[in-house]
């Protein structure tokens, strides 16, 4: 049986307050596709969106969804479309979903998707809720079809951080890209497999503990570094045989 979403107090927010301030650069840049004409601009909105949903630490090509794209480019989908696929997208659950708990991940989506924080604890209670009964499509769904996102962002809108600086503030709201992408559960995890963020490194990694994936990734980081500290002694014996260098 599907639970209804529980009730849950909407404290006064900065976006919940009518806005008259003049725009300046630190207020957020609105990316539409109403009045698109150039190809360029289609792009800085594929991109606006990615950065919006995915952060700047995950803007990597493997992350592309090079099909959702090309649906919007060609009007098929329409810009919440695009955004229902990243959330939903292979990447962003690996990358987000995977190693989060529920609450921590209703607290991202709820930044990314709606452009604001979650109220309090009680909201975060009640959208977990959600997310483990109806999964994550079904949350996501909750979130997309929800009459706070049409009224603010609607179908061609990319969602954004909403009145994250107002004009009689010395210090606004910091930008939610600011937030971990995981929390300190994930990150004791990685300790227990041999990580140690202590200066601000990973240092003493227990290889032969990581998991399938990981251990892939690694041992691909250590090929491409021996490949390069290889080439690079074999560039420069090359020189001092031809006299430009001395070793």
């Amino acid at each position: 049986m599907t639970l209804p979403l529980l009730s849950y107090p909407t404290k006064s927010q900065n976006q919940r307050v009518a806005g008259y301030e003049i725009p300046g650069d630190e207020s957020p840049r609105i990316f539409t596709s109403n009045n698109l004409q150039l190809g360029i601009e289609v792009d800085r909105l594929i991109q606006a969106a990615y950065r919006q949903i995915y952060n700047e630490q995950q803007l990597l090509s493997c992350n592309r969804q090079k099909t959702l794209e090309s649906q919007l480019r060609s009007g098929e989908i329409t810009v919440r479309e695009f955004i229902r696929g990243l959330v939903l997208s292979e990447p962003f659950r690996t990358r987000n979903y995977e190693c989060n708990n529920n609450y921590r991940f209703v607290q991202m989506c709820v930044q990314r998707v709606l452009g604001r924080d979650v109220y309090d604890e009680r909201e975060k209670l009640a959208r977990s809720t959600v997310l483990a009964t109806q999964g994550l499509q079904g949350f996501i769904n909750a979130l997309l079809d929800s009459d706070e996102y049409l009224e603010n962002f609607g179908e061609n809108t990319v969602p954004y951080q909403r009145r994250r600086i107002l004009p009689q503030r010395i210090v606004g709201d910091l930008p939610f890209a600011r937030m971990p992408r995981y929390g300190a559960d994930y990150r004791t995890q990685l300790e227990a497999l041999g990580y140690n963020f202590q200066g601000g490194g990973l240092q003493n990694p227990q290889w032969d503990n990581l998991p399938p994936r990981q251990a892939r990734l690694a041992g691909a980081a250590i090929a491409i570094f021996g490949a390069t500290f290889v080439s690079g002694l074999l560039i420069a014996a090359a020189l001092a045989a031809f006299g430009f260098i001395s070793l």
